[in-house]
């Protein structure tokens, strides 16, 4: 692994002996375009654990060592939306959640709880009771009583933005963002087109899509030449959206400058990066989303206008949130940038991820964590 210490390597290449853990996610599946990353997470924890127990809502297609059992609660079993059906089936997902944790108590020693509070708050009780450990990885940058609830419940809560609603407290440990830099990285065999502007994420009123539209609808009044391309899906409450969206932007489509592509697996998204120039992140102050580091890893350069990026993205290529103009500034620097500066910068994104921000790090990291519960 490019720039990791060796003595880190062969620490990691070794399974922590006796260490079993219970994990807690939303979905295993390696072809989800949000949630496919953490497939990933649990091929390089395999390596370092002894056993794994994965509980997740809903699972796909996933392809995973023995020594992880991956239990659903059964979401993919269910279609129907009756709201009399809702009921049942979330009963039903309550009593798997608790005949799994207790079925399985022998087989963990900690849980891990990734972004769901509910999980932390409906089994909080019972793992205390089981001498279980408790970590907690919350990223949000918004928080409720119930949250607090469940950090005061947790030993340890993880995060990776400065900004995170559990930031700051004695229980907080900062983590690196778990990027796999040997699945995410540069392909000379893919063509990195030149002018070429991409976004990738959820379309959504949160992810602000409007503001990169009217950004390339400046640009293109200017006679700047590019084209952008939109990766993501837009769930039915943002259906709305979605087609103001496409209305504001046909003219640009007539043009053939601007396409929207449709969600990707996530494991279809280190090619996409590494076609384009520059890859624009419009999420809110203080969120810290994977995909620009994913993008950084590849080569692509990133735009962003969180300030939760701003100790690992020079100013030249931070935007304000919210103001198209000023992304519009931002686009034409990094569009007329000179062949010799723009592998410098792809290189220097790609060391800040590899060296801190690897997947291998976090492992390292969490056992860190993990084993701290101990004394």
């Amino acid at each position: 692994m490019q720039s990791l210490p060796k003595k880190l390597l062969k620490k990691l290449n070794r399974k922590n002996e006796n260490m079993k853990l219970l994990i807690i996610t939303q979905k295993v599946d390696r072809n989800d375009a949000v949630l496919g990353f953490f497939h990933r997470w649990l091929l390089e924890f395999a390596k370092n654990f002894e056993k794994i127990t994965v509980i997740c809502l809903k699972r796909g297609e996933y392809s995973l060592p023995p020594n992880i059992k991956v239990l659903s609660l059964g979401k993919e079993s269910y279609k129907l939306q009756v709201t009399s059906y809702k009921f049942i089936q979330r009963f039903k997902y309550l009593f798997n959640f608790y005949k799994y944790i207790c079925r399985e108590r022998k087989n963990y020693d900690t849980v891990f709880v990734h972004m769901n509070q509910e999980y932390v708050l409906l089994g909080g009780l019972v793992w205390k009771i089981l001498g279980k450990r408790i970590v907690f990885w919350y990223n949000h940058t918004c928080g409720n009583f119930l949250t607090k609830t469940a950090m005061f419940i947790s030993d340890v809560v993880c995060h990776t933005s400065p900004f995170a609603y559990t930031a700051g407290t004695k229980k907080s440990r900062r983590m690196p963002a778990g990027i796999d830099t040997e699945f995410f990285k540069p392909d000379e065999k893919i063509n990195r087109q030149p002018k070429s502007i991409m976004y990738i994420g959820r379309i959504a009123p949160l992810k602000k899509v409007d503001v990169l539209i009217g950004a390339a609808r400046i640009l293109d009044e200017e006679g700047v030449d590019f084209v952008l391309d939109i990766y993501g899906a837009a769930a039915a409450k943002d259906s709305g959206y979605f087609e103001r969206l496409k209305g504001i932007s046909v003219v640009l489509q007539k043009k053939g400058k601007l396409f929207f592509r449709g969600a990707v697996p996530n494991e279809q998204t280190p090619a996409i990066f590494n076609a384009y120039l520059v890859s624009v992140n419009l999420t809110p102050k203080g969120n810290y989303d994977k995909t620009v580091l994913e993008g950084m890893a590849c080569g692509t350069l990133p735009l962003v206008s969180s300030p939760a990026f701003d100790n690992l993205i020079p100013p030249a290529f931070r935007f304000e949130e919210n103001d198209n103009r000023d992304l519009v500034k931002k686009i034409k620097f990094t569009l007329s940038l000179p062949e010799t500066l723009l592998v410098k910068y792809r290189n220097q994104f790609r060391q800040e991820i590899v060296q801190n921000h690897n997947l291998v790090l976090l492992a390292s990291r969490l056992i860190s964590v993990f084993k701290e519960q101990k004394s």
